[in-house]
């Protein structure tokens, strides 16, 4: 991706913004050596890259309320970064642009046990939270892939799930309340200690709005008591149909997995070499459910999973009686990213959502484009909701493999949608899938989304670039209003 070059006009800011960023979080709270920018140049979509025009660390809300504040009256352009995992290029930053690093935001101000939720900053770790809590036996639901490292912040943006998003759903249901800071500066307070029941869902439009709408410094996470049983199935299949039809079958028999999760030959083979969780090496697919609750139903459910799996011709079928065997089980899965990257010198992770009827079927179009394009395909599928993650691997040296990569990557995200699903599950549209679009949504419908975008952010100072294939007409579109803490939306006109 060819990345524009910074206005004349706005470089001209430069030493006004540095100066007054200074004055606000001193030397150490801001980045602006060549070297030192070079550590925020990508997130997770490695393959595009560029230096931010400057970075700024805040500390606390009030600390980035006053940094929008200045950059509202400077005309300069903000992209908020967590930690950096995105894999959509939702951090990609700006040559033009300041980088909000959120990273020093990472105190957890409430645990509340009697309401069951934690009032966290943004820069606090997936992770962390489960952390803070399971010595009183709770823990917080949604588990991505990166949850060691990946913030709550960005799983807000991106409305991040994980293995376990099957049966306790994604960062969208698992969230009570957000502080929110406007371009203006203003703070907001969204929801609370208890379920929205009134208005507009404000909480839920936000939810993977990826830094469009405002900057995230607070969230409000509901967290869980730990369920008495959780045990671990895992089952080998000679074909991948098989493996798809045993997800499909079970979810249709009314049993709802703590998670089910999928791995094809490649990724099994390569998580066994990384971290030797014990999978059957021939097997064509395996599938990894949990079952969690008071013990006698998750026997019964592992039962009835066993004799689905049977009638299918399962060539094995393991089951966990120990938390370190269950451990094993998701210690691959857990590991397949990095564990692919240990055979192809790149692969581009893709994120796509389809029917679970249709797994067998995408599969087998997705290795006929792994032929048509000459590039192996390791995939990794939420299997029990649809989300695929079909890890593309390529060498960046060779020429023309990256457009390639991408190319292939794009049909599958055009299969997702032509067999009713959608362009994302939880990544997010980022750049990497802001020209497909198109695929999923009507003119009409764009505008429409576009329209709220302008509400909060008439003038595309909010990570610009990202999510809308190009600019409508956002000088016609109603602004938002700020009293009292309250947002009053004016009439917007149509197109």
């Amino acid at each position: 991706m060819k990345m524009p070059k910074p206005e004349q006009s706005i470089l001209d800011q430069l030493p006004e913004l540095t100066k007054r960023l200074t004055s606000l979080l001193g030397q150490e709270g801001i980045v602006t050596s060549e070297y030192g920018l070079k550590a925020f140049e990508s997130d997770g979509l490695t393959a595009y890259r560029q230096s931010p025009m400057i970075v700024a660390l805040p500390n606390t809300t009030s600390q980035v309320s006053e940094i929008l504040k200045i950059c509202n009256e400077l005309n300069i352009k903000v992209v908020a970064r967590g930690a950096g995992t995105s894999l959509s290029g939702g951090a990609l930053p700006l040559a033009d642009g300041l980088t909000l690093g959120l990273s020093r935001l990472n105190r957890i101000l409430e645990i509340d046990y009697v309401n069951r939720c934690a009032v966290v900053e943004c820069g606090v770790t997936n992770l962390g939270i489960t952390d803070a809590v399971c010595e009183k036996g709770f823990y917080y639901a949604p588990d991505p892939s990166s949850q060691i490292a990946c913030t709550i912040g960005g799983n807000v943006a991106e409305n991040s799930g994980g293995v376990h998003c099957l049966k306790y759903g994604l960062t969208t249901n698992n969230i009570l309340g957000i502080k929110l800071v406007l371009l203006s500066g203003e703070i907001l307070e969204i929801g609370g200690k208890y379920q929205q029941e009134s208005g507009y869902d404000l909480l839920g439009l936000l939810t993977g709005s990826e830094g469009l709408l405002g900057i995230i410094t607070e969230v409000t996470v509901q967290i869980l008591p730990k369920p008495e049983t959780a045990r671990a199935m895992l089952i080998g299949f000679s074909d991948v149909e098989n493996a798809g039809a045993c997800v499909s079958k079970t979810i249709a028999a009314g049993i709802i997995p703590a998670g089910m999760e999928m791995m094809d030959n490649i990724a099994i083979n390569a998580a066994e070499d990384f971290c030797h969780p014990g999978y059957p090496r021939r097997a064509a697919a395996i599938l990894i459910a949990e079952f969690d609750g008071v013990a006698s139903e998750v026997d019964y459910f592992i039962d009835r999973v066993s004799n689905i799996a049977k009638e299918l011709n399962a060539t094995s079928i393991a089951v966990s009686n120990t938390e370190q065997e269950r451990d094993g089980f998701w210690a691959g899965r857990k590991a397949a990213f990095p564990a692919v990257g240990r055979i192809s010198p790149d692969y581009y992770c893709m994120d796509g959502s389809i029917p679970r009827r249709k797994l067998p079927e995408i599969l087998q179009k997705m290795n006929d484009l792994s032929e048509h394009y000459g590039l192996k395909v390791a995939n990794v599928f939420h299997a029990g909701d649809g989300n695929l993650h079909p890890l593309i691997l390529y060498d960046a040296n060779k020429p023309g493999e990256l457009e390639n990569a991408e190319e292939f990557g794009a049909e599958i995200l055009k299969l997702c949608v032509e067999m009713g699903g959608a362009l994302t599950g939880e990544h997010g549209v980022g750049v990497e899938k802001r020209d497909l679009m198109h695929e999923m949504f009507t003119e009409a419908d764009l505008n429409q989304q576009e329209r709220l975008k302008c509400a909060f952010d008439p003038n595309h100072r909010l990570n610009p670039g990202k999510m809308f294939p190009a600019l409508h007409r956002c000088a016609e579109l109603g602004k938002i209003h700020v009293h009292g803490g309250k947002l009053l939306f004016p009439d917007i006109p149509r197109f």
